[in-house]
């Protein structure tokens, strides 16, 4: 039977709108990303940290806007685990090699290439869990170890810090080295950390919400470096809550397991 090698293929001529304007939102965090190693490398910390609170914003919402314009695609997801690669383990490893770590010898550099190789360990574990059937869906609200972006601000911890506070201590390597090492563990840990993704807000907390957002509005205004400090710090401090939580709705997913064989036994 003849092989048919010059079968004509169907190229696509178009693509809708709403599947282009995602893409765009993930090229400008990358360009951002890029944008923070440059000033990294000319040591223009406050331009780099705020470039990647850009890249880190923009990454926030090219997903949902793919969602709410039913835009989304595989091209889309692959871009978007592309430029986080980029944005938060390339960017701030080099940022930090610059800020602390290249008066280090070698052993600063290899710490910036385990929190970068940390970093893809942890984004090729969360690009092969999406759609995990054996996921409870009460889990969607927790992330395995702590995402990307958060990973990236906690890292830069010292170096928003010393922005605000003229010492030496948050440039010393020592420092900056238990960070590389503590973050990266934490990326590539099991630990749950809150994901925030599909949090309900109750009628009565709805105005001291806002109020509240409007509050660290004015303090990223007027306390950037501390504020940015800051909630990196309260972040780091909610990590044991979110254990307690998914361990507490763990168990009770456990208990209504063995309810429900108890009870199939008894019928």
């Amino acid at each position: 039977m003849p092989v048919l090698t010059n079968i004509p293929r169907r190229r696509i001529r178009s693509l809708p709108l709403n599947v282009v304007i995602p893409n765009i939102l993930t090229l400008f965090a990358l360009c951002a990303g890029v944008s923070a190693m440059r000033f990294g490398i000319e040591e223009r910390w406050e331009r780099a940290v705020i470039a990647l609170l850009i890249a880190s914003l923009l990454d926030g919402i090219d997903g949902r806007v793919a969602r709410l314009l039913r835009g989304t695609s595989k091209f889309g997801a692959e871009l978007d685990s592309l430029s986080d690669m980029v944005c938060f383990g390339v960017a701030p490893a080099i940022i930090l090699y610059r800020f602390a770590m290249q008066g280090s010898a070698g052993i600063g550099w290899a710490l910036c290439l385990g929190y970068a190789a940390c970093m893809a360990l942890r984004l090729a574990r969360f690009n092969t869990m999406i759609g995990d059937p054996d996921k409870p869906a009460w889990a969607v609200n927790y992330f395995t170890g702590v995402p990307a972006p958060a990973a990236a601000f906690l890292v830069l911890t010292p170096l928003t810090l010393s922005n605000e506070f003229e010492h030496g201590i948050f440039s010393n390597p020592v420092l900056v080295g238990i960070f590389l090492i503590g973050v990266s563990f934490l990326m590539v840990s099991r630990i749950p950390t809150f994901a925030f993704k599909k949090g309900r807000v109750p009628v009565r907390g709805v105005l001291p919400l806002l109020l509240m957002i409007v509050a660290l509005a004015g303090f990223l205004v007027t306390q950037p470096w501390l504020t940015l400090g800051g909630l990196s710090l309260i972040y780091l401090g909610s990590i044991p809550l979110s254990v307690r939580a998914y361990r507490r709705r763990a168990a009770a997913d456990l208990q209504d397991s063995l309810d429900d064989d108890d009870f199939d036994a008894c019928v």
